[in-house]
């Protein structure tokens, strides 16, 4: 990697576009096993002043600034609760506003570097209702007046708690041995609670932009047990915020049980800008012939992962020892440092450092022989407590098309909805013709300060592709396009979650944002002839299920094809597909379609509607 400029291609661009798709993955894919995307070295340390200055300094002077907590005293940081409160507002006024996890490159932002925003609060852009054909008022895709509004109201409910003034918890409603403590008014939560979901009814991205499984539930319960009354209270406050994090923990663990996560662990590792290259290729088998995950990598993801997301957060939440609570969560401040060092692609780092933070917070700032669930006081209120937090994670392991990756707790399980679109020549130009969008070929060739040619900028983009095929899901994704397109070699073919960056200003790994729904809206606005932009979707594999579901769309035609393949026989083979396309299972196949046919002129040629 250079400091300013990417690290040089692999391959002359233009001799590099001349390859067929599956040797341009391949090159790409064997690439980004040593080199990862080749951020300039410049983009990672803006992220980590970002980070550093913009999350943490920014978010604590915050609170100093409106509590009794000193700046300049680190200690104070994790030993008094209000900075817990407010840290978890920042953040998520940080994720909605596109500063967060959504910003720059890494994330498809490459100019502006900031999506989100941008967006909702222009009317006219698209927006994605959950269930509008069934809540009332919350129908259609267009952004209105009304939900530029309720954006702006969203934001001055997250600014309201963080500009009250936090009050002191009297002395004798604290149990002894705790320090001065502050917590922000309980109603100050109240607007965000309500206009948040609200906003989740018209824009499910927004409502998963904020990261709200996240944070919402410490707003929640600071709402509900907020007005302390004794110590009891107070004690049962800061051990609902440790059961928040511990499920979210554990919820992320379980989700790494299978065959996934394995496939996740290499390709990441690659993108460390701090890792050296022999580290990177000890988790492949045998770069660059074979590219499926090492016994080193799958000891990184099911050990140094599923493992410790497992049974340190048991351990945490039902220890009474002060010292296993210090070694837990300075594991668990490691474990998210790690993360957060590998850059990750949509760089989740603000949430990875929040929640290394709060297990120190948590575990270290209040003492664990006081501040237990054995000492809950009303253990029968856990029932509901439990139910609440544990809902998305086991509905969405379950039944994955119900609920988003995020709710599910799969942040980096692997185990994803995902897409790949392929697009006849012109389609690509033709998104520019949406609201707000701008396609990130274009902003590449616009980059500062480091302009790229547009072929430099094409391969660029084509390495989403390899990333993807690196996963698990990818291999089927790309059998999917060599099934059934006779010109893929023609087509320009994006990774899902870029595009959707572009349309929606906003993408995290949730392929549920960019699947039929999102084809239709495109189509609405385009009017594109059949053939014109294929996309090949996949929903996450069920817990009790050994298949993954998927859906072929043509956006002039909607859904044409539904199946089924194995994920034992995406993990089988390597990412550029040299036997052929893994097994597709059809289940149904719309009236009139046919697979590798070029799709003309003729709309009659296939009957299929979106659905």
């Amino acid at each position: 990697m250079g400091f300013v400029k990417p690290s040089p291609q692999p391959v002359e661009p233009t001799a590099f576009l001349k390859l067929p798709l599956r040797e341009r993955v391949r090159i790409l894919s064997t690439h980004w096993a040593d080199d990862g995307f080749g951020t300039p070295r410049a983009l990672h340390i803006m992220y980590i002043v970002k980070m550093l200055g913009l999350c943490f300094g920014v978010g604590i002077r915050i609170a100093s600034a409106t509590s009794g907590t000193e700046f300049t005293d680190i200690g104070s940081w994790y030993h008094d609760i209000v900075v817990h409160h407010k840290l978890a507002v920042w953040l998520m006024l940080l994720e909605v506003t596109g500063l967060g996890g959504a910003f720059g490159p890494l994330c498809g932002h490459f100019r502006p570097m900031i999506g989100n925003i941008r967006y909702w609060i222009r009317p006219g852009t698209v927006r994605m209702a959950p269930w509008g054909s069934r809540v009332p008022f919350t129908g259609g895709d267009e952004r209105t007046w009304f939900d530029v509004a309720l954006f702006a109201g969203v934001l001055a409910a997250l600014v309201y708690p963080l500009a009250a003034q936090a009050e002191p918890v009297p002395g004798e409603f604290l149990p002894a041995g705790t320090g001065p403590q502050e917590l922000v008014p309980p109603h100050c939560f109240l607007p965000v609670l309500v206009l948040m979901p609200l906003m989740g009814l018209r824009d499910k991205v927004i409502f998963l932009a904020g990261r709200s499984e996240q944070y919402l539930p410490v707003m929640l319960f600071s709402a509900l047990m907020g007005s302390i009354g004794g110590a009891a209270d107070f004690v049962d406050l800061v051990v609902v915020f440790k059961i928040v994090t511990c499920v979210v923990w554990t919820g992320a663990g379980v989700s790494k049980i299978g065959a996934h996560f394995e496939h996740v662990v290499p390709p990441t590792v690659s993108n460390s800008p701090a890792m050296p290259g022999r580290v990177k290729r000890l988790h492949y088998r045998d770069v660059p012939n074979d590219l499926r995950p090492s016994r080193v990598a799958w000891s990184m993801a099911h050990i140094g992962g599923t493992a410790v997301e497992i049974i340190i957060p048991i351990t945490l939440l039902l220890t009474t020892n002060a010292t296993v609570a210090l070694i837990g969560a300075l594991c668990m401040l490691a474990f998210h440092l790690f993360i957060a060092s590998t850059f990750p692609i949509a760089v989740p780092l603000e949430w990875n450092v929040f929640f290394g933070f709060t297990a120190i917070v948590l575990w270290v700032g209040f003492d664990p022989g006081t501040y237990t669930i054995v000492n809950f006081s009303q253990p029968v209120l856990l029932v509901p407590v439990l139910a609440l937090l544990a809902f998305g994670p086991v509905l969405g392991n379950l039944r994955p098309d119900l609920v988003s990756f995020l709710p599910s707790m799969r942040q980096y399980a692997g185990n994803w909805a995902s897409s790949v679109w392929a697009m006849k020549p012109g389609v690509e130009e033709r998104l520019n013709e949406l609201p707000g969008v701008e396609n990130q070929i274009d902003q590449l060739q616009r980059m500062i300060p480091t302009p790229y040619e547009r072929d430099d900028a094409e391969m660029t983009l084509q390495k989403a592709l390899a990333w993807r095929s690196m996963h698990s899901q990818g291999r089927g994704l790309f059998s999917l396009l060599y099934a059934h397109l006779a010109d893929i070699e023609t087509r320009t073919v994006r990774e899902g979650e870029f595009v959707c960056n572009t349309i929606l200003g906003f993408n995290v790994g949730d392929g549920h944002m960019h699947d039929a729904r999102l084809v239709a809206a495109v189509q609405k606005r385009l009017s594109l002839q059949p053939g014109d932009l294929v996309v090949v979707w996949a929903e996450s594999q069920p817990v009790h299920r050994r298949t993954q579901r998927y859906e072929v769309i043509d956006a002039a035609l909607g859904v044409v094809e539904r199946g089924t393949w194995k994920v034992a026989d995406c993990v089988a083979e390597q990412p550029w597909l040299p036997n052929g396309p893994v097994p597709l299972n059809v289940t149904w196949t719309a009236t009139g379609y046919h697979r590798r046919q070029t799709l003309g002129a003729d709309p009659n040629r296939c009957d299929a509607t979106s659905d």
